[in-house]
């Protein structure tokens, strides 16, 4: 048996094979470019919140002006309308997330720096899964 345990197939290890690291992604050049690729996840991200928004206001507006609803108490008046309003905002952060999720595989298999787009998927779906919760909660009383 070899030093520190490690052994080859023939039973002996040399101190070349123990030298021998297998090639990794070579993260530290990438470090020039992370700053981008932040802007750009950053900026994606905050796209799809305002996408969402208008989205969600659109919707409200739509509700709220509806023939359906123009002698209820509440804006909300019906099915239709709440789930308008829940489910405009949620499914456009949906998109968003996947959107995001694919960008962080297409820019991996590139070989470019990938995270930021990871963290912006994982963001827009914490955002979707709160916001879809809370709305859900609120419509079902």
């Amino acid at each position: 048996m070899g030093s520190g345990g490690f052994v080859c197939s023939d039973g002996v290890t040399t101190a070349a094979q123990l030298r021998e690291v297998p090639a990794l992604a070579d993260d530290v050049d990438k470090r020039g470019n992370e700053q981008q690729a932040f802007r750009q996840a950053v900026t994606y991200g905050v796209s799809v919140i305002a996408v969402a928004v208008v989205v969600g206001v659109l919707t409200a507006v739509w509700a709220a002006n509806r023939s359906a609803c123009a002698a209820a108490d509440t804006r909300l008046c019906d099915d239709a309308a709440k789930t308008a309003v829940l489910f405009g905002p949620g499914v456009i952060l949906l998109a968003g997330g996947i959107g995001a999720f694919v960008l962080t595989f297409r820019r991996f298999r590139a070989g470019r720096n990938w995270r930021a787009f990871q963290g912006a998927g994982w963001f827009l779906f914490v955002l979707m899964t709160a916001y879809l919760a809370i709305g859900a909660g609120s419509i079902a009383r």
